[in-house]
């Protein structure tokens, strides 16, 4: 047994001890999203809480899909809880007011939650920090090291602060190691426990017709080369399928997802054409099959850092040709997008479409894309228009902002056009059967 696993037997504990004996009255708690939670130590923190062990705890995470109990309206009641996605799991919270909800940027997320003098969830810093972290990493190796894995995303740059704080490890044989600026060292850390849960891995989703009609509509528009961003869903799937006869693109994306590997697999994806970190796939976080969590362990080609610099625009922009493609719920006739909320209710979250918008606008090369469907069925079984006259939502991407709008209808360059061009572009993109309400209420606006 060498020094570092001696230090590892001696940090090794169960999650309740862990949280009893390095969470107190007050602290403030910082998880990391998706399978970057430790579902153990989360657990025993909502435990903690329920039982008024703990009190006045901040507790922050986003895209929770590892540990319900802290989301139990019993537990939320006693703590306050904060974050910036909302998800089927916390938006009851969030939109009754439970569960605290900050818009923000995915690249100033952990910026915003270090930051001297930043306000967060109603608590100033720098007296009221974030304090523990607690991450899901693999298990160390030879050297000490553990792995945040699939996500280093918004928590390891508030972890690796120089400020006083605990860090709080669980390891699970299943998390991935992977490359990149992303270590624990075991003389950093606080406590270990171990849990080797399986990963949380995303249903397929299926590609539909109109998925590949919008697809259609921005491969001509992708360049051999092209460095590319993919969202979540249907619609990038699609543009990804389409995307086989293209040649040397690489990879910058807030997520890494099965698409890229289909994509490498098919000899498409080479980066060999990157001007930012050559060879390299640059990521966040990780989401998806097993297949793709298989693919990451260990696998050089992959380099997983914060959001600081993945999402930071004038980092991502030195990719050249970089393409962001991006899904939103509603455009209005000026070109902004709702890409978060529902009738003013938060339904997702901004997360780093807005940011990849003005990297691609920075690029040398880019084009950002934002995808919709023409129209959508409304509770009552209508056929409603998801562009309109005017936002019913919040702005997620500005006027100003905006480059190519999408849907199955074709394809809208809304870039230095004026009011009345944009109005008729997407008028010309938006589901026939609206075609001529948009005129009517278009005169309306100028």
């Amino acid at each position: 047994m060498n020094r570092w696993q001696e230090m590892y037997k001696q940090k090794l504990t169960a999650p309740d001890e862990a949280i009893k004996n390095y969470i107190q009255n007050g602290d403030k708690v910082i998880s990391p999203l998706g399978n970057g939670l430790p579902p153990a130590l989360v657990s025993a923190l909502a435990r903690k809480i329920k039982e008024d062990e703990l009190k006045d705890i901040l507790y922050i995470d986003a895209l929770n899909v590892r540990c319900f109990d802290i989301i139990a309206p019993d537990i939320q009641s006693k703590l306050t809880g904060g974050t910036s996605y909302a998800t089927p799991v916390n938006r009851w919270a969030i939109n009754s007011g439970i569960t605290d909800f900050v818009p923000m940027r995915f690249s100033d997320s952990s910026r915003l939650i270090v930051e001297e003098n930043v306000s967060l969830y109603g608590r100033q810093t720098p007296y009221h920090r974030i304090n523990v972290s607690v991450h899901c990493v693999s298990p160390m190796d030879e050297h000490g090291f553990f792995s945040a894995g699939t996500n280093p995303d918004h928590s390891y740059a508030v972890a690796t602060q120089k400020y006083t704080h605990k860090i709080l490890l669980e390891v699970n044989k299943h998390m991935p190691r992977t490359f990149g600026n992303n270590h624990f060292h075991i003389s950093q850390v606080d406590a270990v426990v171990e849990n080797d849960l399986p990963l949380f891995c995303l249903p397929d989703i299926p590609v539909t017709k109109e998925d590949e009609a919008i697809a259609h509509n921005i491969i001509e528009h992708i360049p051999d080369g092209a460095c590319i961003q993919l969202g979540i869903g249907g619609i990038p799937n699609a543009v990804a399928k389409f995307l086989v006869d293209k040649k040397d693109l690489s990879v910058h994306s807030e997520m890494l997802c099965d698409s890229y590997v289909d994509l490498y697999d098919q000899g498409v994806i080479t980066s060999r054409k990157k001007t930012y970190m050559p060879g390299k796939w640059v990521a966040t976080f990780v989401f998806g099959s097993q297949r793709l969590y298989d693919f990451i362990d260990e696998n050089p080609i992959i380099y997983m850092c914060g959001t600081d610099m993945v999402n930071n625009p004038r980092i991502a922009s030195l990719n050249d040709n970089l393409m962001s493609i991006n899904t939103t719920i509603e455009v209005d006739l000026t070109g902004q997008c709702a890409s978060e909320s529902m009738a003013y209710r938060q339904y997702t979250g901004l997360g780093g479409q807005l940011d990849f918008v003005k990297a691609s606008a920075m690029s040398k090369g880019g084009k950002s894309f934002i995808c919709t469907y023409s129209t959508y069925t409304d509770k009552e079984g209508k056929l409603q228009s998801k562009i309109v006259p005017a936002l019913n939502n919040v702005v997620s991407v500005g006027r100003a902002d905006i480059e190519y709008v999408v849907t199955e209808y074709g394809i809208a360059y809304l870039k230095g056009s004026n009011l009345n061009t944009r109005m008729k572009k997407l008028i010309a993109i938006a589901h026939p059967d609206f075609r001529d309400w948009l005129k009517f209420e278009a005169r309306k606006l100028v």
